[in-house]
């Protein structure tokens, strides 16, 4: 593993590449990596890079995101079967279908969605943006998709009429956690702040000290008082919380909450993708000018919403 780091190293530094790896990665991709966040903060990063070549390890349409924002340069995923289910639960054709049906609506759709559906949409949007983009716009009914859970945590934030698209969208991973997983463990740890994930079912938000993105645990954890805290998420997310609060503890609401389709990246996988440039990112041109303006909508929007 060490001759691999400095393999990898040595490849960045003579192809002018960067690599950029989310919060839910092995730890030992995250340890190489330029850059390490969540997906609004890798869309921040990726449209700011200066490297020709750009290693994604996350799944597919976080590398499209980077692949949009940055015409021109070469974007690879070091494995090309890291998808995303619940982003293929909202294929363009359901967007065109609701657009029809609610024409007065804007639609918004979450990043965990492909390229041919964000050329459907208005804006996109994170977890940690999502309230605040679906308050920049003016028309007060929003079809919000594919995950109808993030869907429900929007419209108590907002108080608009927000449609799920579709009506049956969720993130299988954080279907996982239960109240009663919750429960029991702030019976344990009464002294812990409970970090919930918008993804979440909304019986188990109701549960939360802080319902946060990956970005926004960080961020808690940083500042709060608190010494222990309770992550109900994908349990990759503890390993930076833990690098960077040496002195706090977290519990991982569930050990077996595993995102499989990111765990594919391995420290292998990604040297080779420097080494042989594999596997190039592509979206076809009429596609991704359309997606690309809905991405660069939420940067202007979430950028003004973090300035107002």
């Amino acid at each position: 593993m060490e001759d691999l780091r400095r393999r990898i190293g040595e490849l960045k530094e003579r192809k002018r590449a960067v690599i950029l790896a989310h919060n839910y990665q092995l730890p030992e991709v995250q340890e190489v990596a330029d850059f390490v966040g969540d997906s609004l903060e890798l869309a921040r990063a990726s449209s700011k890079v200066e490297a020709e070549l750009i290693v994604f390890a996350g799944v597919d349409f976080m590398a499209e995101t980077a692949y949009l924002l940055n015409p021109g340069k070469r974007v690879v995923i070091p494995d090309p079967e890291a998808g995303c289910p619940m982003a293929s639960q909202l294929p363009a054709g359901l967007v065109r279908e609701a657009r029809a049906r609610h024409p007065g609506a804007a639609v918004v759709l979450y990043v965990n969605t492909l390229a041919e559906a964000k050329a459907e949409s208005d804006v996109a949007c994170t977890s940690a943006n999502a309230p605040q983009i679906v308050n920049a716009l003016e028309e007060e009914t929003v079809l919000f998709g594919p995950d109808r859970n993030l869907a429900w945590f929007v419209q108590r934030r907002t108080g608009k009429r927000v449609i799920p698209l579709p009506d049956y969208g969720y993130c299988y991973v954080h279907r996982l956690f239960s109240p009663a997983d919750i429960l029991a463990l702030k019976e344990r740890y009464p002294d812990a702040e409970v970090l919930v994930h918008p993804e979440c079912d909304p019986e188990v938000q109701e549960l939360a000290t802080h319902i946060c993105s990956t970005s926004q645990m960080l961020r808690r954890a940083r500042a709060s008082p608190s010494r222990r805290f309770i992550v109900v998420t994908e349990v990759g997310m503890t390993y930076r919380l833990k690098k960077e609060n040496p002195e706090k503890e977290f519990i991982p609401a569930l050990p077996t909450a595993v995102c499989q389709q990111m765990k594919k990246h391995t420290l292998e996988k990604v040297y080779l993708a420097l080494r042989d440039e594999r596997y190039p990112v592509r979206v076809p041109e009429g596609i991704a000018e359309r997606a690309r303006r809905t991405i660069e909508r939420m940067l202007e929007l979430s950028g003004k919403a973090a300035h107002d």
